[in-house]
């Protein structure tokens, strides 16, 4: 939150600047002749600019800081939502064996659910650490009919009265706490009886308390402070989570994109192969020298081919705007929703993981995935509620000190019937001499003393210790469930990896015998020994086997994105600066 030196601005709302809808300019800069030609760095630079689901946990800072300023305070934990953001559509999807993670980012209650629990931040009361000061003030006018006038000596009491009462408080983390109090009082009166008039009285009292048993020490009542400065560590790692689910996620569709945009081309060029033999065989049917039902079977595959087309177009778009969807803020540009993508990047680099010892993997996902620092923060926590909460347990014991000093002053009243003796008066005349004798020890008091009071039987803050345990037992199982999850996760993602690579060697294998059947076709056909719509089912294989090329090819580059995210890797492989990440501005992504 700003700070200010205004003193009136703790009293004013704090803005908050409204939300930014505006695409980066970096889109721009990638449209060309009515297309957008698109990089998977782009799409991932994008991503980290313009992304909704980034820029919705972005907020969690200044609410993760804001609830840290109310610890210091004294108030208790607000708590962040720490989940990842979720809400853009597509890229999501299993690859190989168990489907890996998708864009999964592994965090688990345990990390997550660290900031909100039955017992989090239990404990003796935690006071306000900032300070109070407090003013009042009257003025009185009262008329009143004496029913016996011996009391004031006067039929009818008018009394007329001035106070002022002024105090400051304040609360320590150690649980003392003080409060200083003051008083100004200042009466007129028509009595025959009273010696002054006016009368003149000033109060002084200084209050300091200290826990000895429950609320006492820097533990019991910095509690919420540890809490929220832990959970500040925990918005870094959750955001360094969100991010790589939005960078997996942005890989999966740009993936998806190629896999369309590569299967529309084969279509393209399978409908123009399937137009050669049909414009051919009408020709020769004119002529007599093939029959119409040749004619019709080429009609036929002419048919399929345009339909098989139509349908990968329409995925292609699907795609396109799944892409767009994702790495813009707002797409309501018709011509921008309906721009062609372009993908540049066909293929990816090999992945290494694919071969490295499955130990190293896991020991390189403990050190680099955030749900682990997570737990690890999580069980800190519970850990340090286990010894605030048990200050609970204990009675309450304070002791205190008083410090008090008073000062009388006014003049003779004017109308006194008790005679010259009584009625004459040696105390200061006005608030200045008063006042002093406040603090001259002329009318002092001290005063030390305790306050006790015990609970009987105490069952809230027995059953509150108790959960507290039975929390952090049920943390312990959870951070050791987290570990294996992870080794599964790895474990899983390998697997799928190597399956994948597999499944990418056998299409292309299958795809070059397909190539070299529809070559031996068409050297047949001119040979005469083969009919075009030999060949033509020829080559209808040979796309088959290259779509399956592709769609292999889809798999394998998934799976390298989810070994990626279960080691948690994929900030360093893609260059990633979180810093980046939060400003929403790209300058360390590498090209």
């Amino acid at each position: 939150m700003p700070h200010s030196r205004n003193p009136l601005n703790p009293y004013k709302p704090t803005p908050v600047p409204p939300v930014n809808l505006t695409n980066s300019a970096r889109l721009q800069n990638l449209e060309r002749d009515g297309k957008l030609y698109l990089s998977l760095r782009d799409a991932i630079a994008l991503a980290l600019e313009n992304n909704l689901d980034i820029a919705y946990f972005r907020y969690n800072f200044p609410t993760a800081e804001a609830d840290l300023l109310r610890t210091k305070a004294g108030g208790s934990v607000g708590g962040v939502n720490t989940s990842i953001v979720q809400g853009t559509q597509g890229g999501f999807g299993g690859s190989g064996v168990g489907g890996g993670g998708g864009a999964s980012s592994g965090v688990t209650a345990a990390g997550a659910g660290g900031l909100v629990t039955s017992t989090l931040g239990n404990g003796a009361p935690v006071p306000s650490f900032d300070p109070s000061l407090f003013m009042q003030g009257y003025v009185d006018h009262t008329v009143q009919t004496q029913i016996n006038p011996i009391q004031s000596g006067v039929p009818i009491l008018k009394n007329n009265t001035i106070e002022f009462q002024s105090g400051y408080s304040q609360a320590f983390s150690t649980g003392t706490n003080f409060t200083v109090y003051s008083i100004g009082y200042r009466q007129t009166t028509n009595s025959v009886f009273n010696v002054l008039s006016p009368q003149i009285t000033t109060a002084f009292n200084l209050l300091v308390n200290q826990p000895l048993l429950q609320g006492f020490g820097l533990a019991t009542n910095q509690r919420y402070i540890h809490i929220a400065k832990k959970n500040l560590q925990l918005t870094d790692l959750a955001f360094k989570a969100q991010v790589i689910a939005t960078i997996s996620q942005v890989e999966n569709i740009y993936w998806d994109l190629v896999a369309a945009y590569q299967d529309s081309q084969i279509k393209e060029r399978s409908l123009a192969y399937a137009n050669e033999p049909l414009s051919d065989d009408q020709k020769q049917l004119e002529l007599q020298n093939v029959p119409a039902m040749q004619v019709m079977k080429d009609q036929s595959a002419v048919a399929t081919a345009e339909g098989d087309l139509t349908v990968s177009k329409a995925a292609l778009r699907l795609q396109e705007l799944l892409i767009k969807n994702a790495l813009t803020k707002t797409i309501t540009d018709p011509g921008f929703a309906d721009m062609p993508v372009v993908p540049l990047d066909l293929r990816g680099t090999p992945d290494p993981n694919e071969s490295e010892p499955i130990d190293q993997l896991i020991t390189e996902a403990e050190k680099n995935r955030p749900d682990v620092s997570e737990d690890a923060i999580a069980m800190q926590i519970a850990q340090n509620n286990l010894k605030t909460i048990r200050n609970e347990l204990l009675p309450r014991l304070s002791v205190y000190g008083i410090f008090a000093g008073s000062g009388y002053g006014g003049l003779p009243n004017p109308v006194c019937a008790l005679g010259p003796k009584e009625c004459a008066t040696t105390l200061p005349s006005g608030f200045p001499g008063a006042f002093e004798d406040t603090f001259n020890y002329s009318s002092p008091e001290y005063q030390v003393g305790f306050q006790l009071n015990v609970t009987l039987r105490n069952r809230v803050a027995k059953a509150d210790q108790f959960r507290a345990v039975i929390d952090y037992r049920q943390r312990e199982l959870s951070y050791e469930q987290q570990k294996k999850t992870i080794l599964l996760d790895v474990r899983n993602s390998q697997y799928a990896l190597q399956q994948a690579q597999a499944r990418v060697t056998a299409a292309q294998k299958a795809r070059d015998l397909a190539q070299k059947t529809f070559d031996i076709a068409k050297q047949e056909q001119k040979l005469g020994a083969m009919s075009a719509y030999d060949t033509l089912s020829a080559e209808q294989a040979l796309a088959v086997a290259e779509s399956a090329v592709f769609v292999a090819q889809n798999v394998y580059e998934k799976a390298k994105v989810d070994i990626d995210r279960a080691t948690g890797s994929t900030l360093d492989r893609t260059s990633v600066s979180l810093e980046d990440a939060k400003t929403g501005v790209v300058t360390h992504l590498q090209q």
